[in-house]
């Protein structure tokens, strides 16, 4: 279950940290560290907690260049590919339930060579 978690965080953390500058190298882990608290709400819905916006705010800060926002995006797909019980819609609207402006969509199709 801790793995599955780790994937569904990544999907969302890696489309999350596609706007801010960082001085160290994300990791998958900082991924799963910090969207764990939002696994819950992509296999199920339903309310956002306040600890799954806390770490995707968390994430999007983090992610200050453009190497740690391509590689938290492969972090979340290679999660989301791995974890079934992610609902597509769910990780679509995570970021704008936690008033966080991404410019691209949390999909599968997203080419992470292209994330900015």
């Amino acid at each position: 279950m801790a793995e599955m978690m780790m994937k569904v965080l990544c999907v969302v953390v890696a489309f999350m940290v596609v706007s801010a500058p960082y001085t160290m190298a994300i990791t998958c882990d900082d991924v799963v560290n910090k969207l764990t608290p939002c696994a819950n709400y992509l296999k199920k819905g339903g309310a956002v907690s306040a600890a799954c916006c806390k770490g995707v705010k968390g994430l999007h800060a983090a992610a200050k260049s453009t190497p740690d926002r391509k590689t938290a995006c492969v972090c979340m797909k290679e999660a989301y590919k791995s974890n079934p019980g992610i609902k597509p819609e769910h990780a679509l609207v995570l970021p704008k339930k936690c008033a966080v402006n991404i410019p691209y969509k949390i999909s599968l199709k997203t080419d992470c060579s292209k994330v900015k």
